[in-house]
């Protein structure tokens, strides 16, 4: 079988955004932060934070169990979860994905880490080998995962975030059909961000901003290498979804390749983007850093977000990771793919969370540091004004319950 015989794509999204949020009014009245620099400038206005019975491996799967069928389960056979927040240095996160979402056995799995340009590098991974044509009527998922440590009082406190999207793959897209070949990728060794422990989070923020912005110019320019009629950035392409380590670096990033092939003032680049990428921030500025998953929530909001948005429109995507790799690439919009994300209910989803105090934030995430490295410990359920009972029980979601000699335990809520 020869490759590019298939329509190759994304099928469903499903993204679980957490349970909790923290609006960032609290957090800068706490901090003594201009809430304006990080509404107007950041363009972040609360973000999602997890209880303490929930975790990477949880948030993987109840972001799957979400759209998968019994059919797709069955014809699953590729599996990788991207996080950089994993739980174990060996066990990889895929293997309690497998089991608690009921894949098949049939089926190759794996977990990757490469900050937050993982989500990307499995999802490409995945379409060119159902691209090859071996998979049959094979289908991958591919779920990114991470969630935020502790940054009391640091500058980037207010863009950190929670959460996983689940994107399927498959040879019948219904939300965007990727143009296979039309890629262009950079790399590029940097230490920008690192999670040197198994608490800790860090590095220099304004190293990545400035490698980000080289990596997206150096991977558009492979880009052209490949399809030189891009060089036309506004004319090629009717959309835009940029990785976000917060809303505002989108507007950043389609600035500086907007510019590189016309000259605009910045009222003029700024309405630009209010038509061609704007809506993709709506649901990323009310979850804040979601890491791997940023582009995927992107797309999400972007086809929610677009009233005039048709069938065939080809949408520019880019991915950024620390360290450093990044991959620019396209696909165009399917026919379903307003009805296929309207599943997802994100809206539905964020508008459900229960807002927390900064007393309440810091205490769960204190608590979450105290038991880092911990061999035994059960979660509490109680607490938070009971929203165990309220938002879990009964609702069949996977919860964290603690360690027991290391070993993790789960139940079904």
């Amino acid at each position: 079988m020869g490759a590019m015989n298939f329509s190759v794509g994304i099928e469903k999204i499903g993204v679980y955004p957490c349970s909790l949020s923290l609006p960032m009014s609290v957090v800068c009245d706490a901090r003594g932060r201009d809430i304006t620099d990080i509404r107007d400038i950041m363009m972040i206005d609360e973000r999602s934070l997890n209880p303490l019975w929930e975790d990477p491996v949880t948030m993987a799967v109840n972001a799957a169990n979400s759209i998968l069928t019994d059919e797709d389960r069955q014809h699953i056979e590729l599996l990788v979860v991207a996080s950089e927040s994993g739980v174990d240095y060996e066990k990889p996160l895929s293997t309690w994905v497998q089991r608690y979402t009921g894949l098949a056995p049939h089926c190759r799995n794996f977990e990757v880490k490469h900050a937050c340009y993982g989500g990307t590098a499995a999802v490409q991974m995945a379409a060119h080998w159902l691209a090859s044509g071996f998979s049959r009527d094979g289908k991958a998922l591919v779920i990114s995962t991470d969630q935020s440590r502790a940054h009391f009082g640091k500058p980037w406190e207010f863009v950190m975030g929670a959460g996983s999207a689940a994107v399927l793959l498959s040879n019948q897209p219904r939300i965007l059909e990727f143009e296979l070949g039309k890629n262009g990728y950079w790399t590029n060794e940097v230490s920008d961000l690192i999670r040197p422990t198994g608490k800790i989070e860090t590095g220099n923020s304004e190293t990545s901003l400035v490698s980000y912005l080289d990596a997206l110019e150096a991977t558009f320019d492979h880009f052209l290498c490949r399809v030189p009629e891009a060089s036309d950035y506004d004319g090629y392409f009717q959309r835009h979804v940029y990785h976000m380590p917060f809303g505002g670096m989108a507007w950043r990033a389609h600035k500086t390749l907007l510019r590189r092939s016309q000259e605009l003032s910045t009222k003029e680049a700024w309405a630009n983007f209010q038509k061609k990428g704007l809506a993709a921030l709506q649901h990323v500025r009310r979850m804040g850093a979601t890491y791997s998953s940023s582009t995927f929530i992107g797309l999400v909001g972007l086809v929610e977000g677009t009233p005039d948005m048709q069938s065939g429109e080809r949408v520019s995507m880019f991915s950024y990771g620390s360290g450093c790799c990044a991959e620019f690439y396209c696909g165009t919009i399917c026919p379903e793919a307003k009805a296929e994300v309207s599943k997802a209910k994100l809206g539905e989803k964020l508008e459900a969370r229960r807002p927390l105090s900064i007393a309440e934030y810091e205490a769960i995430e204190n608590q979450r540091l105290d038991w880092a490295d911990c061999d035994n410990y059960e979660v509490p359920l109680d607490g938070l004004d009971g929203w165990y009972e309220r938002a879990y029980s009964g609702r069949h979601l996977l919860t964290f319950k603690g360690l027991n000699e290391f070993y993790r335990q789960y139940e079904w809520s």
